[in-house]
């Protein structure tokens, strides 16, 4: 464990930004857009490579466009070919009925809302806004609004690592701002939730 840890110096770290940084900011703008068709991917650790190693204010533009396109691409995928039998399934399922509902009847708002933080599982958004009789332009402002205000959260707490791994109590900070955004995020998700079964319980009665 200590052999690992001594891995973080901060020469090590600069010399990692600097070799990915050799790959251009094409990259830096593919990794967030695979990451919307492939969700395992971490796009925490390319918000925080990109602002590494192009600076906050670069890191994070590229990291937002690749992000946003690719929430984009998944929407307007699913708004194309979500009707085909391999995928109709998912447009009947009772949850993913409620929440298509759910977007529907709010639009703009819960989905800027969840999109905003980090945890949110946003390829689900996406595959449910784009089943949904959403507007795409409601979907893609939700969708450059939310991933903007959540990228750049990320990307300044994640921005400098080697001063993180230097500062003990700036990384004791960063860990529970990413904990504060998680539990916010979940209750924020909960009460959707609760607000949208209670919807449909008056509606059915």
């Amino acid at each position: 464990m200590t052999s690992f840890l001594s891995l973080f110096t901060h020469e090590n770290i600069t010399s990692f930004f600097e070799s990915y940084k050799a790959f251009g900011p094409i990259v830096a703008i593919l990794l967030p857009l695979i990451e919307a068709f492939l969700p395992f991917l971490p796009l925490v650790a390319f918000a925080v490579a990109n602002a590494n190693a192009f600076g906050l204010w670069e890191g994070f533009l590229l990291t937002w466009i690749g992000a946003s396109a690719g929430s984009i691409l998944v929407f307007l995928l699913i708004r194309k070919f979500g009707q085909m039998r391999m995928l109709n399934f998912i447009s009947r399922h009772p949850s993913i009925k409620k929440l298509m509902l759910w977007v529907e009847k709010r639009g703009f708002g819960p989905l800027f809302i969840l999109l905003c933080f980090p945890f949110t599982p946003s390829a689900a958004v996406n595959v449910v806004a784009g089943l949904s009789r959403i507007s795409m332009w409601q979907f893609s402002l939700a969708a450059l609004a939310g991933k903007c205000v959540m990228l750049f959260i990320i990307s300044f707490i994640g921005y400098d690592l080697s001063a993180l791994v230097k500062n003990p109590l700036r990384s004791v900070f960063a860990v529970l701002v990413i904990v504060l955004l998680w539990y916010v995020g979940k209750r924020v998700e909960n009460r959707l939730n609760i607000r949208m079964s209670k919807r449909e319980d008056k509606g059915g009665s």
